[in-house]
């Protein structure tokens, strides 16, 4: 169980580390992004910042247990509030499938991060 939670911790780690890097470096198509969603730029910084953060916890949380389960919940709470805001901008199923995607990861990170406590 150790291993896939080893495995989840690194690919999320991953995406949150790219994500959180676009968001940061302030790139043209983020900021379009985010705008159609409602998210201003100092909120975007915020989130990018978040993100790596928590994408840091992950993989230190290998080591630290409950450091991983705090980093994977919060990742967790950050995407549920972008899946929120996608369905409040009405964007469509495969607009918001990315989003989607990553909580469920998430999730399912958590969870292994818990069971292997």
């Amino acid at each position: 169980m150790f291993i896939a939670t080893v495995v989840f911790s690194a690919l999320l780690a991953l995406v949150f580390c790219g994500a959180g890097s676009a968001k940061l470096s302030g790139s043209q198509k983020m900021v379009d992004q985010l705008a159609h969603l409602g998210v201003g730029r100092a909120l975007m910084r915020f989130i990018g910042t978040a993100q790596l953060l928590g994408a840091a916890g992950l993989v230190v949380g290998l080591w630290v247990g409950p450091l991983g389960v705090a980093a994977a919940t919060g990742l967790a709470a950050l995407m549920t509030g972008a899946v929120i805001h996608h369905v409040r901008a009405g964007d469509a199923a495969k607009d918001m499938s990315g989003a989607v995607i990553v909580l469920l990861l998430s999730l399912i990170t958590l969870t292994l991060r818990v069971v292997t406590l």
